[in-house]
């Protein structure tokens, strides 16, 4: 049964993935939509192992959008300057 910390739990986990999705390009992938119908979806959940799945999914989401703002990051770093090929 799910109890008042894993609803806190869930709470925490949706507004940290909305703020990483405020970011994410939406032109072709609807991450917000994506996002509230996932939670939604897993609303009705009572299992514990279920429950524990869901949010390691959500976890698991959460790091990889993460690695991949980073790589945009530093590809844009990479971008912006350029190979010093030749040794000082």
């Amino acid at each position: 049964m799910a109890g008042p910390s894993t609803r806190l739990r869930a709470i925490k986990l949706y507004k940290e993935l909305h703020r990483l999705g405020r970011d994410y390009p939406d032109e072709h992938y609807n991450f917000q939509g994506k996002l509230r119908r996932l939670f939604e979806k897993n609303r009705a959940l009572t299992d514990s192992e279920e429950i524990e799945k869901a949010f390691k999914l959500g976890e698991y989401i959460k790091n990889e959008t993460l690695a991949l703002y980073s790589l945009r990051k530093y590809r844009h770093l990479k971008r912006n300057y350029p190979a010093n090929d030749s040794p000082s």
